[in-house]
């Protein structure tokens, strides 16, 4: 598995970073298969710049490490070609042996403290994994470097791209969920529903769970709504 981690830092104008992220994997899929595209929640404080939540994306790309040049390569000119003035866009790239506890850490601290880019250059620069600024101040290879980090766990935020998870909306049974993609539905308190209806607000957004894409529901009288985790 090779882990493509961004974080662009957008600005209003952009399309964000998740977006950005779908975006890119649907262009990297004609050659590779993608696992899926995770967003992770990073620590919201008054000396982070973000625009609307402090979030970074990884792109769960099934490749073998002989592909990581071209899928970072790849990946920094789509990065470069929807470049936003204002934005600090930043890129890391790893294959899943390169992520050690270090960058597990420095993506568990990002999420609860404030952490510097020199402490992600030394990081990576040690670890051997890419990284980049694209732009700006730089920044976004905090996000970038600490969702490689956060997405090797495979129990850390949510799908923003999984099978065809996007396409579900409105009222769908358990079959349809699990034929798009999804691998587990269960309550919060963790009962597994294996039937009736689920009500989707907008799409179906997993969270990461375990190496599996889990939809939370809430039960209602004679349905279910999914919920959306952070």
């Amino acid at each position: 598995m090779i882990y493509v981690g961004l974080d662009d830092t957008d600005t209003l104008e952009s399309r964000g970073t998740g977006r950005l992220a779908r975006s890119i994997a649907e262009d990297l899929s004609n050659k590779y298969q993608i696992f899926g595209v995770t967003r992770h929640q990073l620590f919201v404080h008054p000396s982070i710049p973000f625009t609307s939540h402090n979030s970074c994306a990884v792109i769960h790309v099934e490749a073998s490490p002989s592909d990581i040049d071209e899928v970072f390569y790849t990946t920094k000119r789509l990065m470069l070609d929807d470049f936003i003035e204002g934005s600090d866009p930043g890129l890391a790239l790893a294959s899943d042996n390169r992520v050690n506890a270090a960058v597990v850490a420095f993506g568990l601290d990002a999420k609860i403290v404030v952490v510097t880019q020199e402490r992600a250059r030394e990081l990576a620069k040690n670890s051997k994994i890419l990284m980049e600024g694209l732009g700006g101040t730089q920044g976004g290879i905090i996000g970038a470097l600490a969702g490689i980090g956060l997405a090797s766990l495979h129990s850390d935020g949510r799908f923003l791209f999984k099978g065809k998870n996007r396409e579900l909306q409105g009222m769908r049974s358990i079959p349809e969920l699990i034929d798009a993609g999804i691998d587990d539905v269960l309550t919060l308190q963790g009962i597994k529903v294996c039937e009736g209806k689920v009500q989707i607000l907008k799409n179906a957004t997993p969270s990461f769970v375990q190496g599996k894409a889990v939809l939370f529901v809430e039960a209602q009288k004679d349905y279910f709504v999914a919920l959306k985790r952070p």
